[in-house]
């Protein structure tokens, strides 16, 4: 009889070790691990990555405990992405977190099975990422921050803050929007300038080491103004191209208001820190079961003007009161 009430011990033991709610525990206690590719992570701004992070804390990750980030980093050098990108699908990643649209386009080619969550800066459907916005297909989705139509806003801005403006800089790097988006900012920067009756001056950086000869190439073109499409590397070199354009005594107008921060004219776009952090929630719903092929690629909603009234002094300039009216944030340092 002690034998069988030994044996019963054992048998419930070994149950609740296989039970629904025992298996359900195994799985929530899973470590998830997400592949971070990224062109430049020291020398971005801090508070994006910070921001993923931190859409992660929000939703339950703890690093160390239930999630692991593996960080691949190119230093600067986009050719590294391919064979980074390549580890990470080696080491098994539950998740590729791709900050760009050179990061996905690298992940892509890595792998057509681990879900990719990209934050692309071009248009992800021209640019061959995914298939439509709204059903994506494949292993990718995310979040796309910029359009083609938009560059038509950043000119009109500019000559409302520089009235008497007559030839305007674009300053672009090709290659890091992708083609097609690319090709379809160009266009509508030409129908703007048009309609505005300014002229434009297409200049390129393709790395860093272009940017002295590209304002080299604007002071020659006789420009009164600038505008700099958001791309990883100008944002990296965002102190340098700020102070270039106050040694030229050049109006600038640029996507990410960290520019503005550090000193530039003025700023229209999205919140870089917001996409980061809901580039998290693709995360966890692909974590948690979800398909990338059935999660809608997003756009911000809201785009924000910021004036920096200190870098206006500076260059003689009287911001109009209409303009002034509109602007969400002032920045006076």
């Amino acid at each position: 009889m002690r034998g069988l009430r030994v044996a019963f011990t054992i048998t419930l033991f070994l149950g609740g070790l296989w039970s629904p709610s025992a298996a359900g525990a195994q799985q929530a206690t899973k470590v998830a691990r997400i592949g971070y590719l990224s062109v430049n992570l020291a020398a971005a701004p801090p508070n994006l990555h910070e921001a993923f992070r931190q859409g992660l804390r929000d939703l339950g990750y703890v690093e160390g405990r239930n999630v692991v980030i593996e960080y691949r980093d190119a230093d600067g050098k986009p050719e590294r992405l391919s064979r980074l990108a390549a580890e990470l699908v080696a080491l098994k990643v539950d998740v590729i977190m791709a900050g760009s649209t050179p990061n996905a386009r690298a992940a892509k080619q890595a792998t057509t099975t681990i879900p990719i969550v990209f934050l692309s800066g071009g248009d992800p459907v021209r640019d061959g990422l995914v298939s439509s916005l709204a059903r994506p297909g494949g292993n990718l989705t995310g979040l796309s921050s910029l359009s083609p139509e938009r560059v038509g806003k950043y000119l009109e801005l500019l000559t409302l803050a520089v009235p008497r403006v007559s030839r305007v800089a674009v300053l672009w790097q090709p290659g890091a929007l992708g083609e097609r988006t690319e090709n379809n900012m160009l266009k509508e920067a030409e129908v703007a300038a048009r309609a505005l009756r300014v002229g434009v001056q297409f200049v390129q950086a393709r790395t860093s080491s272009d940017i002295d000869r590209a304002f080299a190439d604007m002071t020659r073109a006789r420009v009164d103004a600038l505008t700099v499409w958001g791309t990883a590397m100008f944002a990296t070199e965002r102190g340098r191209l700020v102070a270039l354009a106050a040694k030229n005594r050049l109006p600038a107008l640029y996507t990410f208001r960290d520019f503005v921060d550090a000193g530039g004219l003025m700023s229209f776009g999205h919140s870089q820190a917001d996409l980061n952090r809901r580039a998290a929630t693709y995360v966890d719903k692909i974590l948690k079961g979800a398909k990338p092929a059935d999660l809608p690629v997003e756009q911000p909603t809201k785009f924000d003007l910021v004036l920096n009234l200190k870098t206006a002094k500076a260059l003689g300039l009287t911001i109009p009161p209409s303009l002034l009216a509109r602007a969400d944030d002032l920045v006076e340092k």
